[in-house]
């Protein structure tokens, strides 16, 4: 029955979308991983991985395009591969400021960080979270869970902060920390949008569970 073939094909296409979510949640812990014990090496091997990244963005992209000329499906199976193409980018874009947490990495060469990496890193174990809770929010069909991951997104941004100030007053009282605290400022920042694009995602599965897109957590605006 198509019926029966298409249930099997949102499945797969499912599995292959959870399967690049921790794709990207390894090549963010790796990038951060990397910077705080520069090791260059490492960052140059996320660069080089993220290829892989974007090539399982396409293929998702491309088995739901095929589904959708094949199969024609209709009302809830529409939402779930509709959710997947959105889901699938926004993954692809979290990779990509893995790889730019990584190319920092490798623009700092072997100086140390401006300071101890400590806000920077709970930003990043932050984020890991948030992107793993919105999957399993996908996986369970849960909007509860969902709105939680959005929820969380202003302890990230209340760190970005923390951090920007902080940064901030060391350039204003040494010009000559300006560098290497804009590097730092590159990295908090790549985070933050990370944790944005989780709860893009969270906003994502309470489309496909209710049918409506709601944007959640724009309070900071």
């Amino acid at each position: 029955m198509v019926t029966a073939k298409l249930s099997t094909q949102l499945r797969t296409l499912e599995d292959e979308l959870l399967f690049m979510g921790s794709m990207v949640e390894k090549a963010i812990a790796k990038a951060m991983d990397a910077l705080k014990r520069r090791d260059l090496e490492a960052s140059r091997e996320v660069v080089k991985e993220d290829d892989f990244i974007d090539q399982k963005r396409f293929d998702i992209e491309e088995h739901c395009i095929n589904i959708m000329a094949t199969q024609h499906p209709v009302a809830r199976d529409l939402r779930i591969l509709v959710t997947i193409l959105h889901i699938s980018v926004e993954l692809e874009r979290m990779a990509d400021y893995a790889e730019g947490i990584s190319k920092i990495s490798i623009m700092m060469g072997d100086e140390p960080p401006l300071k101890p990496l400590i806000d920077i890193p709970r930003m990043a174990d932050k984020t890991i979270d948030m992107l793993r809770r919105s999957l399993d929010a996908l996986v369970n069909r849960d909007i509860v869970a969902a709105y939680q991951v959005c929820n969380d997104d202003d302890e990230v941004d209340a760190l970005y902060d923390q951090v920007y100030r902080e940064l901030l007053t060391y350039m204003i009282e040494d010009t000559k920390t300006i560098k290497r605290a804009t590097y730092l400022l590159w990295v908090s920042h790549d985070l933050e949008r990370v944790a944005d694009r989780a709860t893009n995602i969270a906003e994502r599965v309470v489309f496909l569970v209710t049918g409506k897109m709601t944007e959640m957590n724009v309070s900071k605006y």
